[in-house]
């Protein structure tokens, strides 16, 4: 009866499989059960329905990309077009449904594979299309009327179509591109010139299609990911190969740099095909660190790291889950989490930088999944649960910013920088403990958008917690000081209630206030127009009666 009655051995916890996987069947995991970790219970929490953009017409290409790009302004998204390549651009508070005559960004002549946002200039994005040629818009600051399809610049250099892009980490005006011709093109955007035919270098050790392109931290070193299945690792001036992953075990589709711990993470399938996820040393690419088996699945997985927590988010294409983990330098290389999970399949995903997240609510992450079933962009925010409702300064350190560290000609000549640091804190400076470049690029569309002095202050927008810059009380016009005893005396003002209406007191509010104008003129305009035919049926009816009376 003892022996009935005697425990069984505790099975390994099945959120945390065995790792690595040349563990035996018979053996418990080297997880622990239990880690200490602050970011141990985050949780991913789905924005409501009418926080989420819907109606989106989601690009129904089979390339194994993003096909979405966000910064703290706008979210761009690859979309159907009839008789070329088209993505949109949304303004972030544009939430709910979408206009079916939403205005697009359409002058390739073919489909458009990847977008990227300039990470120093919030309205400059590149795109790339079937077409063979990279194209550098403009985006204007003011709602779109219609369709954009004057390019500021574009890049003629591949002889097949073009489907990665990834613009320099730290320097101005840098930008690689991929294309089925089997090369890596470097870009200089630093010239007058509108059409650019000659890129300043092309890499061409590549024997077949790239997959995927990763700068460490202050892009001195590039990694690729080739249809070969090896991993790659380039000096991205020159093209001379480093290193190179000539393991047989794991068959790499993309890789991912690690910040500053020297290592790269890549996600592909094993011998088995199963999905797998590897970690490499970057100064040897023989045998990795450590395998880990996922599942059966089919779908590419995308890695995403988080240089500040030190997680590592892998996201499934075709999946509704995204799993994440905890990276460090020692034994266990990759601590497992948890995963969240949803019945909503994603084709393409999102992912806003640190300078966007809202730090009031502890967002650490967030995801802008493009779930095709429903033509829905769903954002999800990933939590680290806290109660106070203070500034929490361990999971917010100085993260990059908007200011490139480098011109572009300072990186060609052989410079590199670790990347300008910002503090998340709301009111804090731009930290710069980095010297300043002794030249600012030549565009003007980026000098524009750089950071400025430290007279300004930075506050918390009400509405979506982002990170907005407000001139102080001395430093703002004129018009504003003579504007404020009359708005205390006054009660209406243009027809509004200034107390129920006040105006807008950053940018945010003001393209918020703008927008719904917008709207409201689109509405009165329907309805001017319904007037008018309403008008004119009337007119008609008299002139039958009249018509009819005069017979009699």
């Amino acid at each position: 009866m003892k022996e009935q009655l005697a425990p069984k051995p505790e099975p390994t916890p099945l959120a945390a499989p065995p790792f690595p996987s040349s563990v035996t069947s018979g053996q418990m995991s080297w997880h622990p059960q239990y880690r200490s970790s602050k970011f141990r219970h985050v949780f991913g929490k789905p924005a409501s329905k009418e926080n989420c953009y819907d109606s989106v017409p989601i690009t129904r290409s089979v390339h194994d990309n993003h096909f979405c790009a966000v910064n703290p302004h706008f979210i761009a998204v690859v979309t159907e077009c009839a008789g070329g390549g088209a993505f949109l651009v949304i303004p972030l508070p544009q939430t709910g449904k979408l206009d079916p005559h939403y205005p697009k960004v359409c002058g390739h002549r073919g489909n458009v594979l990847d977008i990227k946002w300039n990470p120093f200039n919030d309205f400059e994005i590149a795109s790339c299309s079937e077409d063979a040629t990279i194209k550098i818009w403009d985006i204007p600051k003011q709602l779109l009327t219609r369709n954009l399809t004057a390019c500021r610049k574009e890049l003629v250099g591949h002889a097949r179509r073009v489907g990665l892009l990834e613009w320099h980490p730290t320097a101005a005006n840098i930008l690689f591109s991929a294309g089925y011709d089997y090369k890596v093109m470097v870009w200089n955007l630093d010239t007058k010139e509108s059409v650019i035919m000659c890129p300043v270098k092309t890499i061409d050790c590549h024997q077949d299609m790239i997959l995927s392109m990763s700068f460490n931290t202050n892009g001195s070193l590039l990694a690729t990911t080739c249809k070969d299945r090896k991993i790659r690792i380039l000096d991205p001036r020159t093209g001379t190969i480093i290193q190179e992953a000539s393991y047989k075990g794991h068959r790499a589709n993309k890789v991912l740099f690690l910040g500053n711990l020297k290592k790269l993470v890549s996600t592909g399938t094993s011998r088995w095909n199963h999905r797998q996820v590897a970690l490499w040393d970057q100064d040897d690419l023989s045998v990795p660190l450590a395998e880990e088996d996922l599942d059966g699945s089919s779908g590419v997985l995308f890695p995403f790291y988080d240089v500040d927590t030190s997680m590592l988010y892998v996201v499934g294409k075709g999946d509704g889950n995204i799993r994440y983990y905890e990276v460090s330098p020692e034994k266990p290389h990759l601590s497992y989490l948890t995963e969240y999970r949803s019945y909503n399949p994603q084709k393409g995903i999102g992912v806003m930088p640190k300078r966007g997240l809202d730090v009031s609510s502890c967002e650490i992450f967030r995801f802008y999944k493009l779930i095709t079933t429903k033509s829905l962009i769903e954002p999800l925010s990933m939590i680290v649960p806290r109660r106070s409702e203070s500034y929490q300064e361990d999971i917010y350190p100085p993260t990059a910013g908007a200011q490139p560290s480098l011109t572009a000609q300072e990186w060609l000549s052989g410079l590199n920088r670790e990347p300008v640091l910002v503090s998340l804190r709301p009111g804090s400076e731009l930290l710069n403990p980095l010297p300043p470049p002794p030249e600012r690029p030549v565009s003007n569309s980026v000098a524009l958008t750089l950071p400025q002095p430290v007279d300004q202050t930075e506050k918390l927008s009400p509405r979506d917690g982002r990170r907005l810059l407000s001139l102080p009380e001395e430093a703002a016009p004129r018009w504003v000081a003579e504007r404020r005893p009359e708005e205390k005396k006054t009660w209406m003002a243009n027809g509004f209630d200034i107390f129920e209406y006040p105006p807008p007191k950053t940018e945010n509010e003001l393209l918020q206030m703008f927008y719904r104008q917008q709207e409201e003129i689109r509405r009165l305009r329907e309805l001017l127009t319904q007037r008018e035919v309403r008008v004119r049926q009337l007119e008609l009816e008299i002139k039958n009666l009249r018509m009819g009376a005069e017979r009699f």
